[in-house]
């Protein structure tokens, strides 16, 4: 994923100094080393976002991101730090971005709008609904939906990382990026989230499983995945949106369960 200094001493050394000793030497170089990450995270966030989003501003908070890891990370576990680093500065990035409410009120109520269609729709009829079906719903063309679907496409570039429990950082992309990241305590509850995940996954188009997959597991940019598929950017980006968004719906009734515990 990226190229990393090579310091002089080994890694698990600088982990060792800096977690067993508080070097603040040692925790200095792995911020330079792991710094790439940064840069790749930034990168790959800024594709699709508005104009008036600084990248500069991006990666400032992917550093804050990159610190917390390193500060956090239990190096004695075996895990890979790269992908908990990754979702740490990820996690950094979005904080800023919903500080700085980059999402407009009316863009966050049609998100919210189409998602509660897609809820009680597929609730109802156990399957996937087409266009067609939720564009009835909410009393719109298919054409105003296409357009609707553009205007919220944004706005779901987050909707994966929403906590689980607005007080905890776990979230629900994390339970299907590392298994072992998981907290002890909420076995249960994530093991019913991640079959409500699995069957919210079922019920995506092919395209939409393709997008989702390309974009969160292969991590494509969403200009990439359109020359993948051959589909427009545009085109890439509502099959991203309805799939996120048939996803949150899936996951709304299960995060009120918990959020009752």
């Amino acid at each position: 994923m990226t190229e990393l200094r090579t310091p002089h001493l080994t890694n698990i050394q600088m982990w060792q100094s800096w977690k067993e000793h508080g070097d603040l030497e040692a925790k200095k170089t792995l911020i330079e080393n792991y710094l790439p990450l940064v840069d790749y995270v930034t990168n790959r966030m800024a594709i699709g976002l508005p104009k008036n989003v600084m990248k500069d501003d991006l990666a400032s908070n992917g550093v804050m991101g990159l610190i917390d890891a390193i500060e956090k990370f239990d190096y004695m576990r075996g895990l890979q730090f790269e992908t908990y680093a990754s979702w740490r500065i990820r996690g950094a990035i979005i904080d800023g971005l919903r500080q700085g409410d980059w999402v407009p009120r009316s863009v966050r109520e049609k998100a919210k709008r189409v998602e509660d269609a897609y809820q009680h729709l597929e609730q109802k009829y156990m399957r996937s609904v087409t266009d067609a079906e939720v564009s009835e719903y909410l009393q719109i063309s298919e054409k105003e939906f296409t357009n609707m679907l553009q205007d919220i496409s944004i706005a779901t570039i987050c909707s994966l990382e929403d906590p689980i429990r607005e007080e905890e950082s776990e979230t629900r992309m994390s339970l299907l990026v590392d298994d072992k990241a998981k907290n002890p305590d909420h076995k249960v509850h994530e093991f019913y989230l991640k079959e409500q995940l699995a069957k919210g996954i079922e019920r995506l188009t092919e395209k939409e499983r393709t997008v989702v997959s390309l974009f969160y597991y292969e991590e494509l940019s969403l200009s990439e995945i359109a020359e993948v598929m051959s589909l427009s950017p545009s085109r890439i980006s509502q099959l991203h949106s309805k799939a996120i968004l048939r996803l949150r719906g899936a996951l709304a009734k299960h995060k009120e369960q918990l959020m009752q515990h």
